[in-house]
C-alpha cells in the first residue's frame, strides 16, 4: 500500500536556478582558466599554471554539471522510476578524478622542478594580480554554489561549491609563493624560487584531499548509503504512530535530492482495510521531519503474518 502516489518532481523554478547557478559557475571557470593561462606562460610559474589546470578542469566539471542537473531534472519515467537524480553523483564522481588526474600532473612537475630542472619564474603584478580576482571570483561563486546546493538538495553543486571554495585555499598558497619569489629577488636568495613548485605540491595535496572526501560522499550515494542511525529514526518515527505494532523492515535510499522509504508495518489482526490504510497513510507524515523530501512506499501486514519481507 503506497503512502502517496508519485515521488517528488523537482518544480520548473528549482531547475531553473540550479541551471543559472551552474552556467555562472561555468562562465566564472572559463574566465579564471584563461586569465591564468596567459600569466602563467608569461611568468612560468607553475604555482599559477597549476591553478590553471585545476580551473579547465572546474571547467569541464562544470559542464558536466550543467548537464548533470538538467538531466536530473527530468521526471520518472518507465526506465527510470526513481527519476534521474544519480546523474548528479555521476557527474560529481567525474569531477573528483579529473580533479585527482590534474594533481598527478602538478606533482610530477613540482618534483621535476624541485631536483631536476631550473625554471626562471616571474613574480610580476600581474600574476599577483590574476590570483587575487580568482579568490574573489572562487568566494563569490562558493557561497553561490553552496547555497543552491543546500537549498535544492543537490550532489552536483556540492561538489562544484567544494572545488571554488578549494580553489580559494589553493590560490592563496599560489599567492603565498609568488611573495617568496619576489622576496628571493630582493634578498638574492635563489633558493626561494623554489617556494613556487613547493606552493604548487601544496595546491596538489589540498585538492587530493577535497577530491577523497567528495568521492567518498559520492560513491556512498551511488551504494545507497544512509546516514548512521538514519533507519533507526525512521523505524522509531513509524512505530510511534497510533496503530503500527511493529515495523519489521524499513528501507530507504537516496536519490539526488529526493529519498525514498519503503516500510514494512503491522498492525493489529481484524482490522478493516480502510482502517488499515488510514495508518499507512499516517505513516508518511512521521518521517517528514526526518526527510522533508520523502516517498514513503508503505507495506501492511497482520501482527503474526509470515514475513514475506525478509
Amino acid at each position: 500500500m503506497k503512502a502517496s502516489e508519485s515521488a517528488r518532481i523537482p518544480s520548473d523554478l528549482a531547475a531553473q536556478e540550479k541551471a543559472r547557478v551552474a552556467v555562472g559557475s561555468m562562465l566564472a571557470a572559463v574566465g579564471l582558466t584563461a586569465a591564468k593561462v596567459v600569466v602563467g606562460l608569461m611568468t612560468h610559474s607553475l604555482g599559477i599554471l597549476s591553478e590553471a589546470a585545476h580551473s579547465a578542469l572546474d571547467l569541464v566539471g562544470a559542464g558536466a554539471t550543467v548537464l548533470a542537473v538538467r538531466a536530473s531534472a527530468r521526471p520518472a519515467d518507465e526506465n527510470h522510476p526513481y527519476g534521474h537524480g544519480k546523474v548528479e553523483s555521476l557527474s560529481a564522481l567525474f569531477e573528483t578524478l579529473l580533479l585527482l588526474l590534474t594533481c598527478a600532473w602538478i606533482i610530477w612537475e613540482a618534483v621535476q622542478r624541485l631536483f631536476f630542472q631550473h625554471v626562471q619564474v616571474e613574480a610580476s603584478v600581474w600574476g599577483f594580480g590574476v590570483i587575487g580576482l580568482a579568490i574573489g571570483v572562487d568566494v563569490t561563486r562558493s557561497r553561490a554554489l553552496m547555497k543552491a546546493a543546500k537549498k535544492h538538495n543537490s550532489r552536483a553543486l556540492a561538489a562544484d561549491a567544494l572545488h571554488f571554495s578549494t580553489d580559494v585555499w589553493s590560490s592563496s598558497v599560489v599567492l603565498f609563493g609568488l611573495a617568496l619569489v619576489a622576496l628571493s629577488h630582493r634578498l638574492h636568495q635563489p633558493w626561494l624560487i623554489r617556494a613556487d613548485a613547493l606552493a604548487a605540491l601544496a595546491v596538489a595535496c589540498i585538492v587530493i584531499w577535497v577530491s577523497v572526501q567528495l568521492g567518498w560522499k559520492t560513491l556512498s550515494d551511488l551504494m545507497d548509503t544512509v546516514p548512521a542511525g538514519l533507519v533507526a529514526q525512521a523505524r522509531a518515527a513509524a512505530l510511534a504512530v497510533p496503530g503500527v505494532e511493529r515495523a519489521p523492515r524499513v528501507r530507504m535510499r537516496r536519490i539526488g535530492g529526493d529519498w525514498f522509504a519503503d516500510v514494512v508495518i503491522q498492525v493489529r489482526p481484524g482490522l478493516s482495510a480502510e482502517e488499515a490504510h488510514a495508518i499507512a497513510v499516517a505513516v508518511e507524515p512521521a518521517l517528514k521531519p526526518l526527510l522533508p523530501a520523502v516517498d514513503v512506499v508503505v507495506h501492511v501486514a497482520p501482527l503474526g503474518a509470515d514475513p514475506p519481507w525478509s
